[in-house]
């Protein structure tokens, strides 16, 4: 399969309007919030759905650092990953996700129904984990929702928007699903899988 996107290109910095966070004029808010445009081809032959994951492999394991006044985290500091998308069951005859189509703003406690292609499943990004213990934002965040990395983060985040073509036209999947059971669930059914991703940051010392 081959991927691409007309909102950003390949391993190059993600705009902010397809972030979640974004610089302003007294420190850091939300940005715009949209998804970005994916498109594929040279689907294999058998295809029946697809599945979308968006993950963030850089994001730091210590907690307490992130946005700490004085604090910078060390670019080499041990990462982890955060999920900011988890689709499942996209028909075998889609081709296309336009921009902002399944999301459009940050919504407080999080988008309840997120809008996508017809019949699609979206499941929990890590947002839901990160805003627990936030009363004003807690709940369970579907859908997409972007980079909001740490500002005093040295390192650059790196974003992977990840398609599998699958030889299953529905997931065996819980009604409240995460990445992970995505992953479990097409466990022996990917025909193929490809990826683009995007880069993004808050620090402005941060290059690339």
């Amino acid at each position: 399969m081959q991927i691409r996107s007309n909102s950003f290109q390949h391993r190059e910095r993600l705009p902010a309007e397809f972030a979640a966070g974004q610089p302003t004029d007294d420190g850091f808010g939300f940005a715009p919030n949209r998804n970005p445009h994916l498109a594929w081809d040279d689907v294999p032959a058998g295809t029946k759905s697809f599945a979308l994951l968006c993950i963030d492999p850089d994001v730091p394991t210590v907690a307490e650092m992130v946005g700490k006044p004085g604090v910078e985290i060390p670019a080499d500091q041990p990462r982890t990953d955060f999920v900011h998308w988890a689709v499942a069951d996209i028909p075998a005859d889609v081709r296309e996700i336009a921009a902002g189509s399944c999301s459009d703003g940050v919504v407080a406690h999080g988008k309840q129904n997120p809008p996508g292609p017809a019949g699609v499943r979206q499941g929990l990004n890590d947002y839901t984990g990160w805003f627990a213990g936030d009363a004003s934002m807690a709940g369970d965040w579907h859908g997409y929702d972007g980079p909001f990395p740490p500002p005093n983060d040295l390192r650059l985040h790196r974003y992977f928007f990840r398609l599998y073509a699958l030889d299953v036209a529905r997931l065996d999947l819980p009604e409240r699903f995460t990445a992970k059971d995505v992953q479990r669930a097409m466990h022996a059914h990917v025909l193929d899988e490809v990826a683009i991703y995007g880069t993004y940051s808050l620090n402005a010392s941060v290059k690339g």
